[in-house]
């Protein structure tokens, strides 16, 4: 569904991704993990289709399609969808008006008409612990940390995108916020056409949504993949045990 084949990105004048590759399919979930600066945001939003990324070299192909030609809402509209790390806040647009108009958008003004929109919205409003009350307010003005999160979370939901980006998800969630968004996202995936890569440098959103590969990005590279079992291993010790050993050679 998503293939990524040996990316090198630059920005301004500085390379930040050294050769990628990412293969994801059809109801898969990857999650990349690493420190600060390592190019785990890079890669999100060179795969959205960011401005500012300069492509050096490479492909990211979605269905078999070149998205590096096209425009950042144009990769929107085949299906990719980019879930911000620090959303905006929009004053004026309220929440209702925003999903209805975005689903008609990306899906087609037939599926944000109706009884079948409403009871699609209601739906997966119950599954992220969202309140009817929510859709007269503004667009993520005054949410609190974790009420973005989850938003961001109901709009994937509605909008069905092909390939879920979540560039950390996670932070600033209590437990219970870390479960309700994970189970958005398992709902939203598993068994579907679609697939999900989240960025992440805690294990912990891991534990409820069970990735079937996790990748490190050390220095704008992707050193390891592995199962679970490496998110716990990087939990416990940290990256520099994974530096040491790529410095020693061994796989």
């Amino acid at each position: 569904m998503l293939k990524i084949k040996d990316l090198h990105v630059e920005v301004e004048n500085k390379r930040i991704l050294k050769g990628i590759n990412l293969n994801i399919n059809d109801g898969e979930i990857h999650a990349i993990m690493g420190r600060n600066g390592s190019g785990k945001t890079t890669a999100a939003s060179t795969i959205m289709g960011h401005p500012d990324y300069e492509i050096e070299s490479g492909s990211i192909e979605l269905n078999g399609e070149d998205l590096l030609e096209l425009e950042a809402w144009e990769r929107a509209r085949k299906g990719v969808f980019l879930s911000f790390q620090y959303p905006q806040s929009v004053p004026g647009l309220q929440v209702g008006h925003f999903l209805r108009k975005s689903v008609a958008a990306i899906r087609g003004d037939e599926a944000a008409k109706g009884a079948p929109f409403r009871d699609a919205l209601k739906s997966a409003m119950e599954e992220v612990s969202i309140p009817r009350s929510f859709l007269s307010r503004y667009v993520n003005d005054g949410f609190s940390g974790g009420e973005k999160k989850r938003f961001e979370i109901l709009q994937m939901m509605l909008l069905q995108p092909k390939l879920a980006i979540l560039d950390e998800t996670d932070s600033g969630l209590d437990i219970d916020g870390i479960r309700t968004v994970a189970t958005g996202i398992n709902s939203s995936i598993r068994g579907t056409e679609s697939g999900a890569l989240i960025i992440t440098h805690y294990s912990r959103i891991l534990d409820y949504v069970k990735p079937d590969k996790i990748h490190v990005l050390i220095d704008g590279k992707i050193v390891a993949t592995g199962d679970s079992t490496l998110a716990t291993d990087l939990e416990e010790n940290g990256y520099d045990w994974l530096e040491e050993k790529i410095k020693g050679g061994d796989e």
